[in-house]
């Protein structure tokens, strides 16, 4: 523990391990420190007893939901788009090869009180139940004009510079509907809430365009693919990738209290009366409670089922969106389902998410328009957790502190903090040049 570190990263949920994993590769001593003797922090996943435990409170769950051991129910399920920075990342540290991926049956969206697929192409526009017959000619065209967008290629942007032009004006131009803009920005485009109408288009697009190869990427009913056996596995290979290049991870270490000298600079972390030094310190807010503020609260209920999610066409692995203006709420509402196809359950058991940002102390009534898609519920688990962002000025105290995990069930918010973090760090942006390929054999064969 004496030693010198480069870097002490604190906690082993899914963005300090990744974090951990980037700056290992990078050719930084890392030390990899968590309080708890589990992998995963808030990020963890549970065996169905753990589960009854930490919301029952006692360990002796009904025999009817079959055996704990073959549960691992993750506590911030999200999928990974197939072609989305994650599995970039992935690749870029190797990591791939330490999991199995199988991509995901389904993407819908919730409109005017029903669940539609989410058409992302120009053909699956036109076959789309979600519009009327002049509307699908209408998005169909707007489809087109991102499909064949090129950055580089100036013929492609129909004299829109899409570096200034907002998002409003381009939808604008195509005449599309108020339902029409809700789904391709919340559904496809992944935003949270609609700021992004103001904003020059040219991040929508890709986002757009992100979505549609991702779904090629497969032939499949979603663009999303998952890890079998569910994110547990991820921080652990993390650690297998951090061990790999010299990093050291320590479990079970009580207190883990950072040390800072006059100045106010971290210089160690002390743990067991042992202080290691370093250079920097990474954590989640827990770590450090006095450098975050509170800034919003997760709903969210676990749900185990027997069935699929009606009217999904029998998906075993699927997300919905409910955009914020169906339901006359200030954020949007997500369901995510998987089940013993992904090795997160039973056989024959279905494990439901549905999470919004909070609006009110009442779980149950908040989040009954998502848990009323799921059909009948075996267990439903509510749980409220608040989530913090950062304060601090790591140039000051070089703490760089993650924020905490958002509502929505996809990767692309986390993985952004990931990147804007490894930049601060590192000072350098990092390469997601890589071969996709690299992670498809064992997706392809699962698909």
């Amino acid at each position: 523990m004496d030693e010198e570190y480069d870097v002490i990263v604190l906690g082993t949920g899914l963005k300090e391990c990744i974090i951990s994993g980037l700056l290992s590769v990078d050719g930084l001593k890392v030390l990899h420190m968590d309080r708890n003797d589990y992998y995963g922090g808030e990020s963890s996943s549970l065996n169905l007893t753990k589960l009854w435990k930490r919301f029952k409170g006692n360990d002796s769950p009904p025999e009817h939901l079959g055996i704990s051991k073959e549960y691992n129910v993750d506590m911030v399920p999200k999928f990974m788009m197939a072609n989305g920075a994650l599995v970039r990342v992935l690749i870029h540290t190797s990591v791939t090869k330490y999991l199995n991926f199988k991509a995901v049956d389904g993407s819908f969206v919730y409109n005017n009180g029903k669940i539609h697929k989410v058409p992302a192409t120009d053909v699956e526009a036109l076959k789309s139940n979600l519009m009327g017959l002049f509307e699908k000619r209408r998005a169909r065209k707007f489809f087109i004009y991102v499909q064949d967008y090129e950055e580089d290629d100036a013929k492609s942007h129909e004299g829109l510079d899409l570096t200034k032009v907002t998002t409003r004006e381009v939808i604008s131009k195509y005449g599309l509907e108020d339902d029409t803009v809700d789904f391709i920005g919340h559904a496809l485009a992944l935003h949270r809430d609609d700021s992004y109408l103001d904003e020059p288009a040219l991040d929508t697009v890709k986002r757009m365009k992100l979505y549609a190869e991702s779904l090629a990427r497969f032939q499949g009913g979603s663009p999303y693919i998952y890890p079998l056996y569910g994110l547990g596995e991820l921080p652990q290979a993390f650690a297998r990738l951090s061990a790999v290049y010299g990093g050291t991870y320590m479990l079970n270490k009580p207190e883990c209290k950072v040390e800072f000298d006059e100045s106010g600079k971290a210089y160690g972390v002390t743990s067991e009366g042992e202080t290691a030094k370093c250079k920097k310190v990474v954590c989640d807010p827990s770590y450090l409670p006095e450098k975050v503020k509170k800034v919003g609260r997760v709903a969210r209920a676990i749900c185990i089922m027997k069935h699929p999610i009606p009217d999904t066409k029998d998906s075993h692995s699927v997300q919905i969106i409910l955009p914020k203006k169906q339901l006359k709420r200030k954020s949007d509402m997500y369901v995510f389902c998987c089940s013993y196809a992904h090795n997160v359950a039973p056989k024959g058991k279905f494990i439901a998410f549905v999470s919004t940002e909070a609006e009110t102390d009442k779980p149950e009534i908040e989040l009954k328009p998502g848990i009323d898609l799921l059909g009948p519920v075996e267990e439903t688990f509510f749980d409220i957790y608040d989530r913090y962002e950062p304060i601090n000025n790591p140039e000051e105290d070089s703490c760089f502190l993650t924020n905490s995990y958002d509502a929505s069930t996809h990767f692309e918010t986390t993985v952004k903090d990931v990147l804007s973090l490894y930049n601060k760090i590192t000072g350098k942006e990092l390469d997601l040049s890589v071969d996709l390929n690299a992670a498809s054999a064992t997706e392809q064969e699962a698909a």
